[in-house]
């Protein structure tokens, strides 16, 4: 994706305020042999782009005084209520030097698994992205995973997919973290409740038939009487 931004002479928090008020963001670019410097954006333009998912993933060419230089985002500042973006910043990228960023997971077939489309299960995404680290050459702009394998009971793990070709993953704490889970829905457990449920029910009256005494001889009232005289 290709971005225009203007080179940016005042700093400071009334300037800064006074550009927002033109419908400019301003920001900031950094890293690589250059020095940071200060850029603005035109603000209707970034909002419908930060849209995108791309934009927060992939490497963006950003044109500045003529030049068109290659850099990533990372990060952007909102307005705590206000649908205006504050600040924004950008890294210059090195065609040499590895990235660490974090890219999107696209999950795809879970409604073709048995655990869905047979045994009542629900698909729980555990982790919606990844943290990778990348040559820029090799930085997918999301990994794809597919769940069609899937399971009653299942989980599935990190060495469990196939990560592009060039991507590492970058984990902290848990080595070999969980991406998925599945679980049976309320339904399915009902229904097997009710079903055995209605088992029950249909077996009580036959042994309630058969745990009833036996009635009391018809002649007992008579011989009830003969005592009482």
């Amino acid at each position: 994706m290709k971005f225009v931004a203007f080179e940016r002479a005042k700093q400071g928090t009334g300037a800064s305020r006074r550009l927002r008020n033109t419908g400019k963001t301003p920001g900031i670019v950094y890293g690589g042999e250059g020095q940071p410097q200060l850029i603005e954006l035109d603000h209707n333009a970034l909002w419908h782009a930060l849209k995108k998912e791309a934009f927060h993933s992939t490497i963006l060419d950003m044109e500045l005084a003529g030049k068109t230089g290659k850099v990533l985002l990372r990060d952007v500042q909102y307005h705590p209520f206000r649908q205006q973006i504050t600040h924004i910043d950008f890294q210059r990228v090195d065609a040499k030097t590895k990235l660490h960023m974090k890219v999107p997971l696209h999950f795809v077939k879970a409604e073709e698994s048995q655990a869905v489309k047979f045994e009542s299960c629900v698909v729980n995404h555990v982790m919606s992205e990844l943290d990778i680290s990348c040559l820029p050459a090799d930085l997918p702009e999301f990994i794809e995973i597919d769940l069609s394998g899937l399971k009653k009971g299942m989980t599935l793990h990190l060495n469990e997919i196939q990560l592009p070709k060039g991507v590492t993953a970058v984990t902290r704490g848990k080595p070999n973290p969980v991406l998925v889970s599945v679980v049976v829905t309320g339904g399915g457990e009902e229904a097997a409740e009710g079903a055995a449920a209605e088992g029950a029910a249909a077996a009580a009256p036959a042994a309630d038939a058969k745990a009833a005494p036996a009635k009391a001889p018809a002649k007992a009232p008579a011989k009830d009487a003969k005592a009482k005289k």
